[in-house]
């Protein structure tokens, strides 16, 4: 199958890499040659830690697979091309007009990785809504098995059945399907847990080392809720709080402000360097 993927970001370069490695032919379009050159920095660095850990043979044998560019008419000829972008719902719209008039198959499977946006409103912006699908993998994406699998009411069971296939056959992954409701079903149960240990720490009641340390010696956790905002990114974790509160209106759903004072302080998390605690670069 030839593999699309919109975007060279920790998603993105994630998903092109497992693309990669089942041996799938892979394009990568990044906004401009600069971040065509961080999201190959970010490749090589991925894939060379693989096969140092005997995950992977050759590292380099899968970097040939994947093509990087910042052309999107590289994605005329694809099968399937998964946007990883970033959480912004005017951007991806944007992007899927783009996509939609670049990539040539009747049939091509154009899918998002939003991880709240609801996906009806990225179908209706191409003229082919049944082909649109939410895809939604997890970071890390080569460690993490779960993909989200989200039709909107207008994807059609085609591009559905073509995605799992993708997701479970190609990639093998696991996929569970969900409605087409803001957070689908993982981002809808995870970020008001998250949101609360934020609001605990803004409260004082307790500090961000003992909230993180009770939940994963409390509740076998791997890792803290504040650890777990910091590498999902802070402002992932706000855009998608916002999507959700947009949708259901309900308090849990809402950013505190903390949060917000955070983002607005390009303190968001292990990507910068600094979130509610701090990374080596």
């Amino acid at each position: 199958m030839r593999v699309g993927v919109v975007g060279c970001g920790l998603m993105g370069s994630g998903i092109a890499e497992v693309c990669a490695r089942a041996g799938l032919d892979v394009v990568v379009v990044e906004a401009d040659r600069q971040r065509v050159d961080s999201g190959r920095e970010r490749l090589t660095a991925s894939l060379n830690r693989a096969q140092a850990r005997g995950k992977i043979d050759d590292a380099g044998a899968v970097l040939e697979r994947i093509r990087l560019g910042h052309d999107p008419a590289a994605l005329a000829d694809r099968q399937i091309v998964v946007e990883a972008t970033a959480e912004n719902e005017q951007l991806k719209v944007e992007m899927f007009a783009l996509i939609d008039k670049i990539v040539e198959a009747p049939d091509a499977i154009l899918a998002t990785n939003t991880s709240s946006i609801p996906i009806m409103k990225i179908g209706v912006a191409t003229a082919r809504p049944a082909n649109v699908v939410g895809v939604h993998f997890f970071n890390p994406v080569p460690v993490l098995s779960l993909v989200e699998i989200v039709p909107s009411l207008l994807t059609s069971k085609e591009t559905s059945a073509g995605a799992t296939d993708f997701v479970q056959r190609l990639l093998g992954k696991h996929a569970i399907t969900c409605q087409d409701r803001a957070g689908f079903v993982v981002n809808a149960l995870l970020i008001p847990f998250v949101l609360s240990a934020i609001r605990m720490l803004e409260s004082g009641f307790a500090t961000a080392e003992d909230i993180d340390q009770g939940l994963a010696r409390g509740a076998a956790h791997p890792q803290g809720p504040l650890a777990l905002a910091d590498l999902i990114g802070l402002d992932t974790t706000q855009a998608v709080a916002v999507s959700l509160y947009e949708e259901f209106k309900e308090p849990l759903f809402a950013p505190p402000p903390l949060l917000n004072r955070m983002v607005d302080a390009g303190l968001l998390g292990r990507k910068t360097g600094r979130g509610f605690y701090t990374y080596d670069r």
